[in-house]
C-alpha cells in the first residue's frame, strides 16, 4: 500500500469509524506496514497488501511507542 492509495480514504477503525494513518516501515526496526488509529492507539496490520481491520486483529499501542508512531505516519 501507498500514502497516495485510494483506498485509504474510504478504510475507517472499525471501532470508532474514523480515518486511519498507513505507518510505513521503519528501516531501524523489524516492522511492517500498519494501519494506525492514533485516537485510540491502536495499529492494524496489513498483511500481504490487505489490511485486517477486524476488532481482534488490532493491537493497543502503549503510551512510549505511541509518540514514535506518530512520527511514522505518511502525510
Amino acid at each position: 500500500m501507498t500514502p497516495d492509495d485510494p483506498l485509504l480514504k474510504i478504510l475507517a477503525c472499525p471501532l470508532d469509524k474514523g480515518p486511519l494513518h498507513l505507518l510505513l516501515p521503519d528501516e531501524r526496526v523489524a516492522s511492517e506496514e500498519a494501519l494506525y488509529n492514533p485516537r485510540l492507539r491502536r495499529r492494524y496490520p496489513i498483511v500481504d497488501g490487505i489490511p485486517q481491520l477486524l476488532p481482534s486483529s488490532g493491537e493497543q499501542v502503549p503510551e512510549d511507542e505511541h509518540e514514535e508512531l506518530l512520527k511514522r505516519m505518511a502525510p
